[in-house]
């Protein structure tokens, strides 16, 4: 059993390496011109975008509350 449990544990890591060469390979096939291309692109689409409105800052300032609501119970 142990010996079909590493001969797994191999295959996967040389399935794993085979994914990681392919995709460096596909990185490495772009010109320096197109990724700048690329990137104007997408620096364009997020322009064009609407802001979704500030989430983050919601989301911080309900943690903060039930963060400071915790704390009171705990000192109480």
């Amino acid at each position: 059993m142990w010996k079909w449990i590493g001969v797994a544990g191999i295959a996967g890591v040389a399935a794993t390496g085979v994914i990681l060469a392919r995709d460096e390979r596909a990185r490495r096939a772009y010109t320096p011109d197109e990724v700048r291309t690329r990137l104007h692109e997408r620096a364009a689409q997020l322009a064009a975008e609407p802001e979704p409105p500030d989430a983050a800052a919601g989301a911080l300032s309900g943690l903060r509350e039930q963060l400071g609501r915790r704390l009171r119970q705990l000192r109480h």
